[in-house]
């Protein structure tokens, strides 16, 4: 996980932090790897010098012009670098003392203080590093008492698992369930689309790992979708739909239409994967009760309660690999079972997208 420091504080135990001796460029005649020699080429050589260098090596990383420069503690490596490709740099500790330090903490987790948000190997400053939140005092005092040297650096906050909000999941409401839609995004936030009749409950929304957000918008009857705004950090929106027991995720690429007659495949918690053809675009469905919704959708993809909101994608292609699909819309509600068959009715996608002005997460 990325962190930017606020503060960094220098605490010495034992040994002295690290200095650099002096970092010289490549010689005229040898030209320097940069990045755009490609990951296997900077790999191979990065892979190469540590080998070479034995126990002198002190790392390898990419300067802030892209150049590739290599670390040893003895100066006498520095013409087998230039000669490699990448610019040399001297530093006092080489890879294995640094990776002995961060193995001496990696054996003090016990009774490890909340605020020690993690450590590493700078391989650029050529020291390790203890990321403490806020600077908090039990976490230097954990530090300090390691008994190698160590930097301590100030941390925003701690981190934490991600999890994902993913197509045809769970979407669990105060008064009732549904399933993810889509993921979509504006100029400031993320937010989940679903069915209308599922975000009319309103309130907090929770997901299959935690609570995603609350209702932000809402639409039925007359349309039926509705948003939810993700407030949590936590939770990341990948453009994918769940096909349960039937195979890895679709990731989505699009949202092209599929026309009458052509095949379309949805996601939801009750029926999980099931497919179908479209049948009719533009239709009205009576719902009862006055709930009349317009511009959906008929398909003979079968869908029980349960499902409502989720995904509805273009049929992905057989065989193996990515299975690339187009976001078609947020299952409604339809008749019949899965056991029967029956008719399932969709809210396409775009309509909301466009309603609310938002770009749908998508490869």
């Amino acid at each position: 996980m990325s962190r930017r420091p606020l503060r960094t504080l220098t605490v010495l135990i034992g040994a002295a932090a690290a200095v650099t001796a002096f970092a010289a460029p490549a010689s005229a005649g040898t030209s320097v790897l940069s990045e755009a020699a490609g990951p296997a080429t900077l790999a191979a050589v990065q892979q190469e010098l540590g080998t070479s260098l034995g126990a002198a090596f002190a790392g390898s990383w990419l300067d802030t012009t892209g150049r590739l420069v290599v670390g040893t503690t003895d100066a006498s490596h520095a013409a087998r670098i230039r000669a490699a490709g990448a610019v040399p740099k001297v530093l006092r500790h080489s890879t294995a003392e640094l990776k002995a330090i961060q193995s001496t903490l990696d054996n003090r987790t016990a009774g490890l203080p909340g605020s020690v948000a993690g450590w590493y190997v700078d391989v650029a400053a050529n020291d390790v590093v203890v990321s403490v939140v806020g600077g908090d005092a039990a976490g230097r005092a954990w530090a300090e008492a390691a008994g190698v040297p160590v930097r301590v650096e100030q941390v925003k906050s701690a981190p934490r698992p991600l999890w994902s909000v993913i197509g045809g999941q769970g979407l669990y409401f105060s008064g009732g369930a549904c399933s993810v839609g889509f993921n979509a995004f504006d100029d400031d936030d993320h937010y989940v689309i679903t069915a209308g009749h599922c975000t009319e409950l309103g309130g907090t929304v929770r997901g299959v790992d935690g609570t995603i957000g609350r209702v932000e918008r809402s639409s039925f009857p007359g349309n039926d979708y509705g948003t939810v705004k993700v407030t949590h950090s936590d939770v990341s929106t990948p453009p994918r739909v769940d096909r349960y027991e039937d195979g890895t995720d679709v990731r989505i690429e699009g949202a092209d239409v599929v026309g009458v007659g052509g095949r379309i495949c949805r996601s939801g918690i009750t029926t999980h994967w099931q497919c179908g053809r479209v049948e009719a675009l533009d239709q009205t469905v009576n719902y009862g009760n006055g709930n009349v919704v317009r511009g959906l959708t008929q398909t003979d993809a079968c869908a029980e309660p349960g499902d409502s909101g989720g995904s509805f994608v273009s049929r992905p292609s057989s065989g193996s690999g990515t299975k690339l699909v187009q976001a078609q819309g947020m299952t409604s509600g339809g008749s019949g079972d899965c056991r029967s068959g029956g008719t399932t009715f969709f809210q396409p996608v775009k309509e909301v997208l466009n309603r609310y002005d938002l770009t749908l997460e998508k490869d």
